[in-house]
């Protein structure tokens, strides 16, 4: 039987053999010929081959590998891991917005809200849900919500994959970035807990509005990002044609977001991304976000709301370098593929120009 698994870019050789694996089945079921150990010996060398190709993909792969359009999504997920999922609808303020879901829903017999952004599969629905680009009442959908389930005492489970909130006319007029800040207010002061998973794409504030967490998980192949690498290569070189580069620069992966403490974890994908194997997927996410409730669950209320506060102002931390220190930095960096902004110097005085030459002070960025 032909693979019914769309192959991206950089997995072309995969599809080669796999379109010599579907012409082999073929031949078998027409002719009745044993070419078993041919099989055999073009799977082993395809899963070999992507073992080699998933064990070091690029940031601009991965990238490739977070929106595929048959990677599982928000709604997969809740029907796949919850029970007794109950989706609730509208901001009660303007509209009910489809590109965020959400509801009440059973994680293993716990009582739970769900709130997640959700794409399309065919192209009825990517309109429909606006390719998963939330507007203001999708975000102010999760807001009553989020206090709908601090009212009831329920743990919070978001899931979050959308390119970026929806940049469009209308959404600004009702207040974009409003409801976006807004959400990011309300879940840093929530009396329950937070567990946010990034599943596909984390595009910018559209993402965060989402992510303030007690916890942070991302899958192995999603990315975390303040831009998309095209909207980053448009703005720095004027052309979408450096997206690969971009998305290097940006760090982007798992990987480098678990380095720099801005997630908490990082959930491994069946080889190949999460849409190989759906079902194993469910099954190792649902045993994280058990592990990680259970652990949330021990800590007092006070401790919990201390926790989330002090992992947030931990963000963004920074040291100062010497100049000797900030270029040993950069030469270690560029060996490890991170790239450092150059020729950053502070400002000084011509009263104190003397005095500081022998000790500038730079900032590494990387």
């Amino acid at each position: 039987m032909p693979s019914t698994v769309s192959f991206l870019e950089f997995e072309q050789p995969l599809n080669e053999l796999q379109q010599k694996l579907d012409l082999l089945h073929e031949l078998a079921e027409s002719s009745g010929l044993d070419v078993k150990k041919e099989l055999i010996s073009i799977e082993k060398k395809q899963r070999e081959l992507q073992r080699q190709l998933y064990e070091e993909l690029t940031p601009w792969q991965a990238t490739q590998v977070a929106r595929h359009p048959q990677r599982p999504y928000s709604l997969d997920y809740i029907n796949g891991i919850f029970t007794d999922f109950q989706e609730l609808h509208g901001d009660r303020h303007y509209a009910d917005d489809l590109s965020i879901v959400g509801g009440l829903a059973s994680l293993d017999g716990i009582p739970c809200m769900v709130i997640g952004h959700q794409k399309g599969r065919d192209v009825k629905e990517r309109t429909l849900r606006n390719f998963g680009m939330p507007r203001p009442e999708g975000y102010r959908k999760a807001e009553r919500l989020m206090k709908l389930a601090e009212k009831f005492q329920l743990p919070i489970f978001t899931f979050i994959d959308t390119p970026g909130a929806y940049p469009g006319i209308g959404a600004e007029e009702r207040g974009q970035s409003e409801a976006i800040g807004k959400n990011l207010f309300v879940m840093t002061e929530l009396n329950v807990p937070i567990i946010a998973t990034i599943i596909g794409e984390g595009g910018s504030g559209g993402a965060l509005a989402l992510a303030v967490a007690d916890t942070v998980l991302m899958l192995q192949n999603a990315i975390y990002s303040v831009i998309s690498p095209e909207g980053c290569a448009s703005i720095l070189w004027k052309s979408v044609s450096k997206a690969s580069e971009a998305a290097r620069i940006l760090g982007i992966t798992a990987d480098r977001l678990l380095g720099l403490k801005l997630v908490d974890g990082i959930v491994p994908e069946p080889m190949g991304g999460a849409h190989r194997d759906s079902e194993a997927m469910m099954v190792t996410l649902k045993n994280h976000l058990l592990q990680e409730y259970y652990a949330l669950e021990k800590l007092p209320l006070e401790n919990l709301k201390n926790h989330r506060y002090e992992k947030i102002m931990a963000y963004g931390s920074f040291t100062d370098l010497s100049k000797e220190e900030y270029q040993k930095s950069s030469k270690e960096n560029s060996l490890k593929g991170v790239t450092t902004i150059n020729n950053v110097k502070p400002k000084t005085d011509k009263k104190n120009k003397d005095n500081t030459e022998n000790s500038e002070e730079l900032v590494s960025f990387g």
